[in-house]
């Protein structure tokens, strides 16, 4: 990421398949040995209380930082975000870990605008090889698109540390809401594209396919 700034959301959403995919798939496998008749929605419903619990803790937890609120939030949601996404994915039969999941990453969380302009950026990201010799303009760009889901809230920050002052834990609280808020609203973009059946069965985990309750 030093050596390519201008593909970080790229790059960090291909860490978050590798790192968090094998992790997901082993969760859904889990719960599917030990309950046999959960169904695809069921297993949702659980990842989504989890994972919008804990984007509204990092959340709260990050309000506490200060002026680095921003970034401490940033990488909070991020990681909550992926976990959600990947999770989902694993709960509706497909591959966590397959590599279609960061395409799916990337614009379900809205940094890029569909499934086209996701990929060829992952594949330049993969074939990047020289340092990015445009510095710290790509950079700030790759910054913003990464920053996509604390857009809508980064108007808000001055006005979360007045109410701190006025009235201590409102930022905690406003900080804890907001960042559920947006989980959720993935978690029903998430539900909804993988309730589809995939169009490639290379991304499924194999069988009959997904289920539902």
């Amino acid at each position: 990421m030093l050596e390519h700034p201008a593909f970080a959301p790229e790059l960090l959403a291909l860490a978050a398949v590798e790192a968090i995919g094998p992790r997901a798939r082993d969760w859904a496998q889990r719960l599917r040995d030990a309950y046999p008749d959960a169904g695809a929605d069921g297993l949702a419903r659980l990842a989504t209380r989890r994972f919008v619990r804990q984007a509204g803790a990092g959340g709260a937890t990050a309000a506490l930082a200060g002026l680095f609120a921003p970034v401490a939030e940033l990488a909070a949601v991020l990681w909550a975000q992926a976990n959600l996404v990947l999770h989902l994915a694993a709960a509706y039969g497909r591959d966590p870990a397959h590599p279609d999941r960061a395409v799916e990453l990337l614009v379900l969380t809205r940094v890029h605008p569909d499934a086209e302009s996701a990929r060829a950026a992952l594949v330049a990201a993969r074939s990047a090889e020289e340092p990015d010799a445009a510095g710290w303009p790509r950079a700030a760009e790759a910054a913003w698109r990464l920053a996509a889901p604390l857009v809508a809230q980064a108007g808000g920050w001055l006005a979360l540390r007045l109410a701190s002052r006025l009235l201590p834990g409102a930022a905690v609280l406003v900080a804890a809401a907001g960042d559920a808020a947006a989980a959720e609203r993935l978690a029903a973009r998430a539900v909804a594209a993988y309730r589809r059946p995939p169009t490639d069965r290379a991304g499924a985990t194999g069988g009959a396919g997904p289920t539902t309750d």
